[in-house]
């Protein structure tokens, strides 16, 4: 007989998290798709003028998959607990559940996203230092003990 484990404070706090982020992105993108030229955000496209764009689109769509889309799959599956194969099999970290792995990448895209954006853009902004510090507390409590011990030992042949 398999013993669930239960959920500690952190799971909870971690997949809160990735559905603000992922809802957020989701949203940002969607509208930087829908907008390219910025004007739903009242950004000017002169923003892009160090940057390989000319356009909000391909920033929008890489904002809606990357930090959209995948926090919010990462937090269904958190959730759930179901195996996430897929992430699994590209996991650094073969004992542990795709979704933790998931989500430790997660943190490490969004501060290089940020990163790289404030570097291109020559600007620093309050969000900017807001998802720089998601980012971190995203890989914090992913890497918290209870958090990595609850999403261990995942047997992904099932």
């Amino acid at each position: 007989m398999v013993v669930k484990k239960q959920k500690t404070a952190g799971c909870y706090m971690l997949i809160f998290f990735h559905l603000l982020l992922g809802s957020g992105a989701l949203a940002g993108g969607g509208l930087l798709i829908i907008s390219p030229d910025g004007s739903m955000f009242s950004m000017p496209l002169e923003i892009l003028r160090n940057t390989p764009f000319n356009s909000f689109l391909i920033p929008g769509i890489i904002l809606l998959t990357c930090l959209g889309i995948l926090p919010l799959v990462t937090a269904v599956f958190l959730a759930s607990e179901k195996p996430f194969k897929i992430l699994g099999k590209l996991s650094l970290y073969k004992e542990a559940h795709g979704a933790w792995n998931s989500s430790l990448y997660i943190g490490f895209i969004l501060i290089v996203w940020i990163t790289v954006q404030m570097y291109l853009i020559k600007e620093v902004v309050f969000l900017h230092i807001f998802y720089i510090l998601l980012g971190l507390l995203i890989q914090l409590i992913t890497l918290l003990p209870s958090v990595k011990n609850h999403y261990s030992d995942y047997d992904y042949r099932k």
